[in-house]
């Protein structure tokens, strides 16, 4: 079960392969028998059956992924924030606020990004991106220029675009949803500080407890307690310790 679960692509005598040098003997018809019994289909289907968690995994190092939302004002008026996300160490890169976004104005951000990114780009293969009427042809261009390939996300399927969307998530819970916005230069002054302690300063559990900006391969020693100084994000909103210099 183990074998098949965590290896949609192999089949019966596969399987029966990879049993076979762990030590096991096992007919390929006792296998087919225990996977029926679980209702997991033969191998052709059972791989269609994660296929999009398959594709993210496989490319998370050259996918980023895309989105918009929106935070209300206290003068309730309605900005929209447009983010990108890079798949391999969750950095996220906060590139506008407006409370009119247009097809235009996403472009002229894309272009910054890619100019942003540097060799990074070339890293790069594919951007996951929803249905937005602001997402146009010439938004597309502007990474298909650099080879990277934009995925369309299935209609009314926000799941498809599940890093973006639980970014969203982290950013509400611990920022915006906890503050009053005064207006468009408020959030945007918010974000940028948010943006940096969540590069650089936030634990990720898919990270190891990393930051997205920690180097891997750093290894980290007890710092005695009487140099851990607390840095106050946002007005002591959030609280980030660091070794005293």
């Amino acid at each position: 079960m183990r074998l098949a679960t965590e290896n949609t692509s192999w089949g019966y005598q596969r399987i029966q392969g990879e049993l076979r040098r762990l030590g096991h003997r096992v007919a390929a018809g006792t296998i087919r028998s225990i996977l029926r019994a679980h209702r997991l289909p033969p191998a052709p289907r059972r791989a269609g059956d994660q296929t999009w968690r398959s594709f993210l995994r496989a490319h998370a190092d050259t996918l980023l992924a895309c989105d918009f939302f929106h935070v209300d004002c206290v003068t309730l008026k309605r900005v929209y924030v447009f983010f990108v996300l890079d798949a391999r160490n969750r950095h996220v890169h906060i590139l506008g606020v407006t409370s009119h976004p247009t097809a235009a104005w996403t472009t002229q951000l894309a272009r910054n990004l890619v100019a942003d990114l540097g060799q990074r780009a070339g890293q790069l293969r594919f951007l996951i991106r929803d249905r937005d009427s602001k997402f146009t042809d010439s938004f597309d261009a502007v990474f298909t220029s650099e080879g990277i390939e934009p995925l369309t996300i299935p209609a009314q399927c926000p799941r498809a675009n599940a890093l973006a969307e639980r970014w969203v998530l982290t950013a509400r819970t611990e920022c915006t949803d906890r503050m009053l916005i005064a207006g468009e230069r408020h959030l945007r002054a918010v974000l940028e500080e948010y943006a940096i302690h969540y590069n650089s300063g936030r634990p990720h559990r898919s990270l190891d407890l990393r930051a997205p900006d920690d180097d891997p391969h750093v290894n980290t020693f007890p710092v005695p307690l009487d140099r851990i100084r607390r840095h106050q994000i946002l007005g002591g909103l959030i609280s980030q310790y660091e070794p005293a210099a």
